[in-house]
């Protein structure tokens, strides 16, 4: 990274944890690092931008790499008073113009792959790479609210364990089930950013973003979208599973998007497989 732009966020490194486990301040709205052109990462709902943790060695070798917390969760913007279509997209929209990000190739998992790909409609977008991107259900089914309610227990749980996450985390045993809904294989993820994530699904402020969704759906203007967009899908997805849940992708919405299946991996490819997914990123972004 270039001496005359300013560190985002954390650069480079690991916020401190405190005594408490993870401490307010170790939550921050972004990361910056790296050089070439721009690449901005969003992550899934419930989680922080040190998700992509484990790719960022990686792709910052290539790339300006700017992975940004979403609104309303841990270390992010705030939410406004009224959440709306354009409140995730927007407040992307804002820290990349901060950042002197006119475009960028984007990197979205789960909810920040559908992020990624209405900034595409927006004209921000100079390529998506989206895993397991949310919103692909079929038009007129309204499954998806069972997932949401399913996360908004899942939230109560991680608040109610949140104080004891470092003692849960400290077992091959606890580490598995702290995982399970998002990966398939976890003996490589530090339990330190295990406990950060832990934590971060209990502040995330989850609830406007739920209500929201299970009113309103999800819409996207794809014929908007003229950049080239790859979307990846692991087969051992456990909250969006494929293929079911890209349909609306695959026959509607971006048909004619580089799709590619990941056997065996979950619903995080850059946690699960994180070689993998930062080849899929880079072998995409060099075209």
């Amino acid at each position: 990274m270039s001496g005359d732009r300013a560190a985002v966020g954390v650069r480079n490194g690991r916020p401190p944890a405190g005594d408490d486990g993870l401490r307010a301040a170790a939550f921050t709205p972004s990361h910056r690092g790296g050089d070439g052109p721009p690449l901005v990462l969003l992550h899934g709902f419930l989680d922080t931008w040190r998700v992509w943790e484990l790719v960022l060695p990686a792709l910052e070798r290539r790339h300006d790499v700017l992975a940004l917390t979403l609104a309303g969760h841990a270390g992010g913007p705030a939410l406004p008073a009224t959440v709306d279509a354009a409140t995730l997209p927007d407040a992307v929209e804002r820290a990349m113009d901060e950042a002197g990000m006119a475009t960028a190739h984007f990197v979205g998992n789960s909810l920040g792959g559908f992020v990624a790909l209405q900034l595409a409609a927006r004209d921000r977008a100079r390529s998506v790479v989206a895993f397991a991107p949310a919103g692909g259900w079929p038009a007129g089914d309204v499954s998806y609210r069972g997932l949401l309610a399913s996360q908004g227990e899942l939230q109560r749980q991680a608040r109610s364990i949140a104080p004891h996450a470092r003692s849960l985390l400290s077992t091959p045993e606890g580490r598995r089930r702290a995982t399970a809904l998002v990966t398939e294989h976890h003996e490589h993820l530090p339990a330190e950013l295990l406990e950060h994530g832990l934590v971060g699904v209990a502040r995330c402020d989850a609830a406007p973003l739920l209500e929201f969704a299970a009113r309103e759906g999800y819409a996207l203007d794809a014929e908007r979208i003229t950049c080239p967009v790859r979307i990846a899908w692991g087969t051992a997805d456990r909250l969006l599973p494929w293929p079911a849940t890209a349909e609306r992708y695959r026959r509607d919405w971006l048909p004619h998007a580089d799709w590619v299946e990941l056997d065996g991996v979950g619903h995080c490819p850059q946690l699960d497989v994180p070689l993998e997914a930062a080849q899929l990123v880079m072998g995409f972004t060099d075209r």
